[in-house]
């Protein structure tokens, strides 16, 4: 807190002491105000322009100061100045001051705030942001809440100040009538508590529901007006007609069949989505015989004599087709189909919120939820229509290993399949415009892998602008520059691997009006609904995340808000929600980073415990790695975990659990974790920040008292 703060805290702590210590309270009271209020009329028929400035004055100076008083000065306005002109002159000494005390909590407390709990106040920012004004204004026409409370607050939200002048202006207008008003008849009062009688109260009641009851009606309205091209059927095919048939689409499905609802998936490609045929699945099984090819290639340092390890890379992508056929009964028609999931093939497009349309023929439900998933983002760089790219989806179809690839992408997906075909034996090039791999996760953590693909031998090109791409007699060139210099690489392979866009296209979405945001995903709103109440949205082509369990998660919310809206709907939660990138070591990670609190403004405390202490990792020659947690500020609460281990996937687990139900590090510590084991490593990250928190004056104290159990004297 700097200089001006601390002054100014002092100044306000002085009002607050030299108010209850001179009893100032004793002048603004009833009886108080009863017995002066025709001394002080005079006083303002003698000096009417001066009587009235001072009375603003000090009418702004309590406001600001939240001292009390406030009710009293304004019965008093309406005794000295009658209803019309008290009434104006407290209207806008009360916004006034309102806002003074508005602008002195933001000033001296919301930083502090944010940096303390902004990761909890992001989505009732969100939230405010929307709806701020209707909370406010409801809280200023029934006055429940005091109004000195509601003005310290509101500033430490994101609320504009002219916003919160107007409408405090505005909304304590029903309020400051009332009390002028029984000003003018001052000599009647017997208590402040009979100014109001229940009919008044239940009067501002009303006025208080008002916006939330008009923002009711415009959202009825808008609805109606939304639905009004589409007749609704009297009678329905479906409950729910699930597009696509990933991951969201599998799960939503099961969930309403579950309950006994009638519900239909359509898929016009291969069940499963993504995640079975191009994506999770296959990659891993890429990843573990590349594992093994790593694992024979440390033969010497594990007491073998040296493995030449020559991959059959024709073998190796038969065994991935493999793990896909063994897979695929998990995700099948047949499986579905005995769940009670009428499992359809086609194209299908949303004709109306009510109609979907598959081959020729038209389809009624209820409701419709939107799982399409995303495909591979091609950029737009000169020169690749000439090439023959790879992307996450044609890259399975390889039958000979690429003697130089080069990816473009240092993103997770990037990252994984570069380490893979490095260890299967290709050269691997990884090319991104970020300065680091990884770009969203920390530096230090980043390190680590550049660290591993280093050792390798994976050359990174990072923080590089490629220009185009070339071919000349067989040879295919990537250009780029470097500081403005210009380079050129060779290649035999380029993938493409710079991220995901939604699948949207050729749904009927654009015929609906349906609402995309920026980055292409569908806009929903907090129930995973688009504008339209009944069609919802789940995974990749929803976001904001792209992983399998994300769009499973996010199933349960679009599926029980379709089927039980009507009762009770469920806003979707993703405050704990993991990642996992399946490089070597692996990279897991859940909630905040260093990088996102720093961005946010969030204080946070670091504690972290490197791998080379771990007695597991140590056996395993698995050293290379980190747990590291962010907690808040002398608090065990965490914030966020970023495990880099061999098997950091599992790891994280454990933290996840503790995150999703509050539990600290001190939970974590007293938790017993079988020796040796990787997981270990979770309790001694705990164990460094008990360390940094033991309690000295305890333990000094405890020393002095086992000196004098062993006769020493002091």
């Amino acid at each position: 807190m700097n200089k001006t703060k601390w002054t100014l805290l002092a100044v306000l702590s002085l009002s607050i002491v030299l108010f209850v210590a001179f009893d100032l309270t004793q002048y603004l009271n009833l009886a108080s105000i009863q017995s002066q209020h025709v001394k002080l009329q005079q006083m303002i028929q003698a000096e009417p322009w001066l009587y009235t400035a001072i009375f603003f004055l000090i009418y702004v100076a309590i406001t600001a100061s939240s001292l009390p008083g406030a009710a009293m000065l304004t019965l008093l306005a309406g005794a000295l100045f009658g209803l019309w002109q008290g009434f104006v002159l407290v209207s806008f000494a009360s916004s006034l001051g309102a806002t003074l005390a508005f602008l002195l909590a933001r000033y001296l407390a919301r930083d502090k705030i944010q940096q303390r709990w902004g990761h909890k106040l992001n989505q009732f920012n969100s939230e405010f942001e929307k709806r701020g004004s209707d909370y406010l204004l409801s809280l200023r026409l029934l006055p429940v809440v005091p109004f000195f409370l509601i003005n310290l607050l509101m500033g430490l939200t994101q609320i504009k100040t002219w916003r919160f002048y107007w409408i405090s202006q505005l909304g304590m207008i029903p309020g400051t009538l009332v009390y002028v008003n029984a000003g003018t008849e001052l000599g009647k009062i017997q208590r402040v508590e009979d100014i109001a009688s229940a009919s008044l109260w239940l009067a501002l009641a009303a006025l208080a529901c008002l916006p939330y009851l008009l923002r009711f009606i415009m959202q009825q309205i808008r609805q109606h007006q939304l639905y009004r091209p589409y007749p609704k059927p009297s009678a329905f095919d479906y409950n729910i007609i699930v597009i696509g048939a990933g991951a969201g689409g599998l799960v939503s499905s099961y969930i309403a069949a579950t309950v006994n609802a009638k519900v239909a998936i359509i898929e016009k490609h291969k069940m499963g989505g993504d995640c079975l045929n191009t994506g999770c699945v296959p990659s891993k099984a890429l990843l573990r015989s590349a594992h093994f090819a790593h694992e024979l290639s440390k033969a010497a340092q594990l007491g073998f004599n040296p493995v030449n390890a020559n991959a059959n890379f024709k073998e190796v992508m038969a065994r991935v087709h493999q793990v896909i056929k063994q897979i695929e009964p998990h995700d099948s028609i047949e499986r579905y189909s005995k769940l009670g999931v009428e499992c359809l093939t086609g194209h299908a497009v949303i004709r109306s919120p009510y109609h979907v349309e598959l081959n020729g023929k038209q389809l009624t439900t209820e409701n419709i939820i939107i799982a399409t998933g995303a495909k591979p983002f091609i950029p737009n760089i000169t020169g690749l229509e000439h090439i023959d790219y790879l992307t996450s989806d044609n890259l399975w179809q390889l039958q000979e290993l690429p003697k130089q690839l080069l990816v473009i992408g240092a993103g997770p997906i990037g990252c994984e399949l570069a380490q893979a075909f490095a260890r299967l034996g290709a050269k691997v090039t990884v090319m991104d415009q970020a300065k680091q791999l990884m770009p969203r996760a920390d530096q230090d953590i980043a390190s680590l892998l550049q660290q591993q693909f280093e050792q390798e031998q994976i050359q990174t090109l990072l923080g590089v602008e490629l220009t185009h791409f070339s071919a000349n007699q067989g040879t295919q060139l990537a250009h780029y520059q470097i500081n403005g210099d210009v380079h050129q690489l060779s290649f035999d392979k380029v993938l493409i691997a710079v991220g995901r866009k939604a699948n949207t296209q050729g749904l009927g979405l654009e015929a609906l009006g349906i609402e995309l945001n920026d980055n292409g995903t569908l806009a929903l709103d907090p129930y995973l609904r688009t504008q339209y109440a009944n069609i919802f949205a789940v995974g990749d082509v929803a976001g904001p995340m792209q992983f399998t369990h994300f769009a499973a998660h996010q199933a349960w919310y679009a599926s029980v808000n379709a089927l039980f809206g009507r009762f009770k709907k469920f806003k979707a939660d993703y405050r704990v929600i993991p990642s996992v990138t399946y490089c070597d070591p692996q990279i897991a990670q859940v909630g905040l980073t260093e990088q996102q609190a720093g961005a946010a403004g969030i204080a946070v405390e670091v504690t972290e415990f490197d791998l080379k202490e771990l007695d597991r990792a140590i056996a395993d020659d698995a050293t290379q790695g980190k747990v590291k947690v962010l907690t808040v500020p002398n608090k065990d609460r965490i914030l966020g975990v970023t495990i880099v281990a061999n098997n950091a996937g599992d790891m994280i687990g454990e933290f996840v659990l503790a995150m999703k139900y509050n539990l600290g590090l001190n939970k974590i510590l007293a938790v017993t974790h079988a020796y040796p084991t990787m997981l270990e490593a979770n309790k001694y990250v705990a164990g460094q920040w008990k360390q940094k928190h033991k309690p000295i004056w305890l333990l000094t104290w405890l020393g002095r008292y086992f000196e004098r159990r062993r006769g020493i004297k002091q």
